[in-house]
């Protein structure tokens, strides 16, 4: 083992039973915490349990769910555990369908926070003399200021670029000599879209060298290509704000999978219908429980995110459990004829066709009282106009992907940029205007 490559070689390369022993110490301490909210109180008492009947790890599947509703029902501080008076720091969701979901931190936490972020960008090669750029929004977005105290924390000069404006973000990483990069999928992809309009090679004209993405579902074939184009390693990174936002998980140099960091969170998939546990390596929903938190612990909030355990051991010394790359989330399944859907099915297939740009839309709408899939997709500038190539691209892409969703699409082919692109916010994949009627 080398201690260089860890960012806290104790707790990063613990075996699994003194792992366990940790966690099962730490729950048992999350739980009697909780009792001071009476949220859980009452949840516990309607479940007839009390703290005591946590005497194993296994005892964590006798705990109430916790869901985002049970956030904005509580809303804003039902679920606090310590007084406001030991609280530092607030973020929340958007609410734009209600209240917004409140997450309270200690100063505590915050620190817990920085140095779960610093570990993983410590993890993919991150040192003090590189130069971290991030394109995140912040304010009450966990993103921004996540990954802005783990930089900091690792020691790494920063670049607070925040989101949008692309062309500044592409002179700051020329001017600065940014390092690592901090953007959210679609937007790495539309940063390497002006670079090219811009005459910059990134491979030639900057100094990018890792690239930290996540807050999106997106595929291996895409993460590949932004690999090729931006001349980088791009590590999958996934958090939850409800947890604390970056740094729940994060791949390694290895990228098979996502070590989630059990020293902070107990981790269950479970079937989204039955709630029941699924067995290691079968996909359902990720349901995290906190252990490593004083102002608001949530016991086995129901993520949505849907992924699964994978078996064996990472080659990298960590013995942290792999998550696999997110499905989606069970919220946001399509639903047609009868078959279960997720985009991300439908961006693998796409992202094989160079022709093919990283930007697409998937729209669901009754017709003659038909349900039917249209895909509209935007052509690479360079790929050639003619109808003959066209069609037969078309062709074979729509067998593939009837292959891949068991459904036959209707694929259309937009110009470059004719789909609404967002410098700010998480590509919109899917409208379904069956809702609608």
């Amino acid at each position: 083992m080398n201690p260089e490559q860890y960012f806290n070689p104790e707790l990063e390369t613990l075996s699994r039973d003194a792992l366990e022993a940790l966690q099962l110490e730490r729950l048992k301490k999350t739980v009697n915490h909780c009792m001071n909210a009476e949220f859980y109180r009452k949840r516990f008492a309607e479940l007839g349990i009390t703290p005591d009947d946590i005497q194993t790890l296994d005892d964590v599947r006798k705990l109430p769910f916790t869901t985002k509703e049970d956030l904005r029902e509580n809303y804003p501080f039902g679920l606090a555990c310590v007084p406001l008076r030991e609280c530092t720091r607030l973020h929340s969701s958007s609410g734009t369908t209600g209240n917004p979901t409140v997450v309270l931190h200690t100063q505590r936490d915050l620190d817990e926070w920085a140095n779960a972020v610093a570990r993983c960008l410590w993890m993919v090669g991150s040192r003090p003399d590189d130069v971290f750029q991030n394109s995140a929004g912040y304010g009450m977005f966990t993103a921004g200021l996540g990954f802005q105290y783990g930089a900091e924390r690792v020691g790494m000069l920063t670049v607070p670029a925040a989101a949008g404006n692309t062309t500044r973000q592409i002179k700051f990483i020329r001017d600065f000599g940014t390092t690592v990069l901090h953007a959210i999928p679609s937007y790495a992809s539309r940063i390497y879209e002006v670079m090219k309009e811009e005459g910059c090679n990134p491979r030639r004209d900057t100094k990018l060298r890792v690239l930290c993405i996540g807050a999106e579902p997106h595929s291996e074939e895409q993460r590949q290509r932004i690999e090729q184009n931006l001349g980088v390693k791009a590590y999958n990174s996934y958090g939850i704000s409800e947890m604390m936002g970056p740094g729940v998980a994060f791949e390694c140099p290895e990228q098979n999978g996502l070590h989630i960091w059990e020293d902070y969170f107990i981790v269950e998939i479970i079937d989204p219908v039955t709630l029941q546990p699924v067995p290691d390596g079968q996909l359902g929903e990720l349901v995290l429980t906190t252990i490593n938190r004083e102002a608001m612990p949530l016991l086995r909030y129901r993520t949505r995110d849907l992924t699964r355990i994978l078996p064996g051991e990472c080659p990298c010394g960590r013995h942290h459990r792999r998550l696999a790359r997110l499905q989606g989330r069970s919220d946001d399944m399509i639903i047609l004829k009868g078959v279960n859907i997720f985009p991300i099915q439908i961006e693998k297939i796409l992202l094989k066709f160079k022709e093919l740009s990283t930007d697409y839309l998937i729209t669901i709408e009754t017709k003659d009282g038909n349900d039917t899939m249209t895909i509209d997709v935007e052509l690479n500038q360079l790929f050639t106009d003619d109808y003959r190539d066209l069609q037969r691209l078309e062709k074979v892409i729509t067998r593939l992907l009837k292959d891949e969703i068991l459904i036959t699409p209707k694929v259309r082919f937009v110009q470059k940029g004719a789909l609404a692109v967002s410098d700010e916010k998480k590509a919109v994949r899917v409208k379904d205007l069956r809702k609608l009627f």
